[in-house]
């Protein structure tokens, strides 16, 4: 459910920070200048939590022609934009009775750091616990409210997902060394592992529960078993025992990952 747009307001919000400001401008910099090395005309989006909501960050944006949706702190300015429609969210709740009752709705809104006005969309959710509203400000002109926070923002947490297995499953925060280059050279091989686990995860059928499955699950249950493997001049056999649970969902990776003829 949409909800049409609620105005326009203007308000003085926190104090800002200037040198935070700096900082992810010139990681956006960086960033922007590797990826338009190798796409000059790929249309880039940055997606990020509040803390890239910042007005610096948000004018480079605009200057770079960049599109983005970055999460947005609530305030008393923009809890009483919205407070029409989240009365009526309650309300309806507390009438039907439901455990929770979620809607969308944008307004216009600028902080006095702000050059100007920028569209935010908001998620508004009533519970028996009470209610809980979210915020995201974004330059994109078309779409829902809906869209941009489900389908947009919150996608978001996909990516986390990700680096979640990079980092906990596969130990890349283990950078002990002394030396910063084996530091990266360790950050490599692990990032080499990562595309190699989800290579082969990839390869497993859908309909396998294991086709979603955390790294951690895929190790215990693939690579952590006994087999024995007997290398010759042409292949390498690898024997499992009678019992073995997934030997079928092996003999079918081994298909999938198997390169296509001459």
């Amino acid at each position: 459910m949409t909800l049409r747009p609620l105005g326009q307001w203007r308000c003085c919000c926190g104090p800002a920070r200037p040198h935070q400001d700096r900082e992810i401008r010139g990681h956006l910099r960086r960033l922007l200048r590797a990826i338009r090395e190798h796409w000059p005309h790929t249309r880039i989006t940055f997606r990020g939590d509040s803390h890239y909501g910042r007005p610096e960050v948000m004018d480079f944006c605009d200057e770079q022609g960049i599109d983005f949706v970055f999460g947005l702190a609530g305030n008393d300015v923009l809890r009483r934009l919205v407070e029409p429609i989240a009365d009526d969210v309650r309300v309806r709740r507390a009438e039907a009775g439901a455990a929770a009752i979620r809607c969308y709705t944008e307004t216009r809104y600028g902080a006095k750091s702000w050059h100007l006005d920028r569209r935010v969309a908001a998620r508004i959710e009533a519970t028996t616990q009470g209610l809980d509203i979210r915020y995201v400000v974004t330059s994109f002109t078309h779409g829902s409210a809906e869209w941009l926070y489900d389908s947009l923002y919150c996608a978001r947490g996909q990516a986390e997902n990700l680096i979640k297995l990079h980092k906990r499953q596969l130990a890349s925060d283990r950078t002990s060394c002394r030396s910063a280059l084996a530091n990266q050279v360790r950050l490599v091989l692990h990032t080499a592992a990562y595309w190699l686990m989800l290579t082969v995860r990839d390869a497993i059928p859908k309909p396998q529960p294991l086709a979603v499955a955390e790294f951690a699950t895929l190790r215990a249950r693939l690579l952590k078993i006994a087999a024995r493997i007997t290398e010759t001049a042409s292949r390498v056999r690898i024997a499992f025992a009678a019992a073995c649970p997934e030997a079928d969902l092996f003999r079918s990776i081994a298909l999938s990952l198997q390169p296509a003829g001459p």
